[in-house]
């Protein structure tokens, strides 16, 4: 999977003259955290988050007024308090590569560019549908899981061939290493697990799981 299969398409951007509560109201209407701010073509010049806003405003220990405060918000630019090194990545860039770039980083999204103009921007959120979607979770049917004792060439085809002579379709499979070792989870859209379950025992499968989704 890439970086444009699961990223948000152009997405809203502003200019380093919005000022900071307009950039606060576009947040708040449209259920954003952040703004990309862009030049008239389209190329990035920075970021602005609801977290930058926050910093940069007066603490609640003012003597300002809300009315001041919000008059303050209204004279001051994006571009006097945006992250100006901001992480990107490209569209074409594996999925893995952004997950890596914002857990190594704790940033919260990742703007993606081609020829330096904003075309995307890819989110935790993102990354967390990606892994259901990957996963097979929203397939209506079955959901297996088959531990192994060792990867060994050969053990998916095994595994897929008993459900092919079982007349149910695989919809994902996906491979697991963790402390309970190797583990083969396999999405089908059949829904009668009981019977499948019984059919991969008998043919030497250890089936730790068989649920229906």
């Amino acid at each position: 999977m890439y970086v444009k299969d699961s990223m948000s398409i152009n997405p809203y951007c502003v200019s380093p003259d919005t000022s900071v509560s307009k950039a606060l109201d576009i947040m708040s209407m449209n259920n954003f955290h952040r703004l990309p701010v862009v030049d008239e073509e389209g190329n990035l010049l920075g970021l602005v988050t609801e977290g930058i806003i926050a910093e940069s405003s007066p603490s609640k220990a003012t003597s300002l007024s809300i009315h001041e405060i919000n008059y303050l918000l209204s004279k001051a630019t994006v571009e006097s308090i945006m992250i100006r090194d901001v992480m990107t990545i490209s569209p074409d860039a594996l999925l893995e590569e952004a997950v890596l770039k914002i857990r190594k980083n704790q940033i919260g999204c990742l703007p993606v560019l081609s020829n330096k103009k904003v075309v995307g921007i890819i989110t935790g959120n993102d990354l967390f549908d990606a892994l259901v979607n990957l996963l097979g979770y929203k397939v209506k049917g079955s959901r297996y899981v088959i531990k192994i004792d060792e990867d060994k060439t050969g053990i998916i085809a095994k595994i897929s061939t008993c459900f092919a002579n079982n007349n149910v379709s695989i919809e994902n499979v996906s491979t697991f290493r963790g402390q309970r070792g190797i583990e083969i989870i396999v999405v089908t859209s059949d829904k009668n697990f009981e019977v499948m379950k019984t059919k991969l025992v008998e043919e030497g499968f250890n089936v730790t799981s068989a649920i229906e989704i």
